[in-house]
């Protein structure tokens, strides 16, 4: 069954393109059964804006927000006997209040947001995935010891650490249902090995070990592809160990507008079949709650995900 459930539209991100309507339209006319939508949340800073958002206020970011959950359901019932679509969010983790935020954002607008994609961008409160220039200066910001081990550590090491340890945070405080581009951390450096730096491996496997625990699905990003990576999101190290342990892997396209639905698919199933995926899950409507409390619920994709005509389209057109 072809899905995504990790997207964004000009319209309600400013660093993407296009309505999101024609997101969904895109979406439908490639076949695509079932679509999450899930803009970032607000941010609650402003010196946390990006600099194409910067004539806005505060409010100017909520209200858009809140305009995006209305347009989304919209869609959603507009299209319904064409497409299953999933109203959702992408998170942001830059300071401790972040999760404070989100929990008021749930709170105020939980029966509206069906799932969340628990993401991590920032390090140190600064941005990793912007440009190299910024992520280097978050990959130097922070002091080099290990204060649990009393031990000096390299400055990826403690970079790696952090964002593991952000994520994990994320992840016992809101149980997301989607881990979102699991090793964003190595965007510029994706030939880095997790296994070179024993602290940051040991963080990694903790964060996959909880998340299979309570359920969560790990995307496979084909955004990384058009990043100049060899793979999706996450690597081939990462997604070998989520497998090893039974984490359940679903598929994203991370598109920022119409042009990049299902951008790189073609790809993104060349690796997981080389890499040897058998099964791929996705989310649908749950009337019971889950242990997050809100009503969707993961299920196997039937037979070989591979022989869907989607793929096969893919396969033939490429």
């Amino acid at each position: 069954m072809p899905h995504s459930h990790h997207s964004h539209s000009g319209q309600f991100c400013k660093h993407a393109a296009g309505l999101l309507e024609d997101v969904v339209l895109e979406a439908l006319r490639q076949g695509f059964e079932v679509y999450g939508l899930t803009e970032h949340v607000p941010r609650y800073r402003k010196e946390d804006l990006y600099p194409e958002e910067r004539d806005l206020s505060l409010d100017d970011l909520m209200k858009q927000f809140e305009d995006f959950l209305t347009e989304a359901h919209r869609l959603k019932t507009l299209y319904a006997a064409s497409i299953t679509l999933l109203v959702g969010l992408e998170t942001e983790v830059i300071t401790a209040a972040d999760f404070d935020y989100l929990y008021d954002l749930l709170k105020k607008h939980g029966n509206r947001i069906e799932y969340l994609v628990g993401s991590v961008h920032h390090v140190n409160s600064i941005p990793i995935d912007f440009d190299l220039p910024t992520f280097e200066k978050s990959l130097y910001s922070l002091p080099y010891t290990d204060n649990s081990h009393n031990t000096e550590l390299l400055p990826m090491d403690t970079f790696l650490s952090a964002y593991f340890d952000a994520q994990y945070e994320l992840l016992t405080r809101f149980h997301p249902e989607v881990i979102g581009h699991f090793d964003l951390c190595r965007l510029y450096k994706p030939n880095l090995k997790f296994r070179d730096f024993p602290l940051t491996w040991a963080k990694l496997e903790r964060n996959v070990q909880f998340a299979v625990e309570y359920g969560a699905l790990f995307e496979v990003n084909a955004a990384a592809l058009r990043k100049g990576w060899q793979s999706a999101y996450p690597g081939e190290d990462v997604l070998k160990l989520i497998i090893e342990h039974g984490g359940r892997l679903t598929l994203s396209d991370d598109s920022h507008g119409p042009h990049a639905v299902g951008l790189n698919y073609d790809r993104l199933a060349k690796y997981l079949r080389r890499v040897g995926l058998d099964e791929l899950w996705l989310l649908e409507h749950s009337s019971k709650p889950n242990r997050a409390g809100r009503h969707v619920r993961s299920i196997r994709v039937e037979g070989n995900w591979w022989d869907h005509p989607f793929w096969l389209g893919i396969s033939s057109s490429t």
